[in-house]
């Protein structure tokens, strides 16, 4: 199950599952906007109220927060992390290769752009996560901690694949680990740039890390 927008509903006594116009990738949440997450709630609550049988169905499925899920505003970080996780964003069912293939066996979502590229419909209009890697190509990054957190490290979730950091990408991957760099990197520090308030980060610059 993929975090890609999934907007499940149950007309005449069948499941059926619509995209939504912007999915949020796990890691995206913590360059949120709650504002731009609380549109797609509303969205997504006005296709349910289409199918009135859906939230019943699911009751009797053992989920009966999927109606609170869908009316409370979302205002906060621990709002966009419940929407995030829940059934009306993180259930697309994808096989392995849709999800985590790498050509030429598999296009997988998780190795091409469009995953990051709907990071751009929720962030932060100061956060960029498009940035320029050392050897001149573009990448994406994403903040490691919630906002606010004074955490400036950023992890790296998408370069082309062939260059220095997609090639560091494709090993974290296989080891189930993910690329981060340290708040002191020249990546992080143009993901930043925007926000009024950086703690200032001296030091020596540090190498990218493999973390699990």
């Amino acid at each position: 199950m993929h975090h890609r927008g999934s907007l499940w509903v149950h007309p005449a006594g069948s499941w059926r599952m619509y995209v939504a116009r912007a999915g949020i990738e796990w890691s995206m949440q913590f360059c949120a906007d709650p504002a731009k997450v609380d549109r797609l709630r509303q969205d997504a609550l006005t296709l349910v109220n289409a199918f009135p049988e859906t939230l019943p169905a699911l009751t009797k499925l053992g989920y009966p927060e999927a109606e609170e899920i869908l009316t409370d505003e979302i205002k906060d970080a621990d709002g966009v992390e419940r929407y995030t996780d829940s059934l009306f964003n993180s259930c697309v069912p994808l096989s392995r290769a849709d999800h985590q293939g790498i050509l030429p066996r598999g296009a997988g979502e998780h190795h091409y752009p469009w995953p990051v590229k709907s990071g751009d419909f929720i962030r932060y209009d100061d956060f960029k996560l498009w940035v320029t890697l050392p050897d001149g190509t573009h990448g994406a990054v994403t903040p490691l901690g919630r906002r606010g957190s004074g955490d400036g490290r950023v992890r790296l979730v998408y370069a082309r694949h062939g260059t220095p950091e997609g090639n560091a990408i494709a090993r974290a991957q296989r080891l189930h680990k993910a690329v981060v760099l340290p708040p002191d990197h020249p990546v992080a520090r143009k993901a930043f740039a925007k926000q009024n308030g950086r703690r200032r980060q001296d030091g020596p610059r540090r190498s990218a890390k493999t973390t699990g």
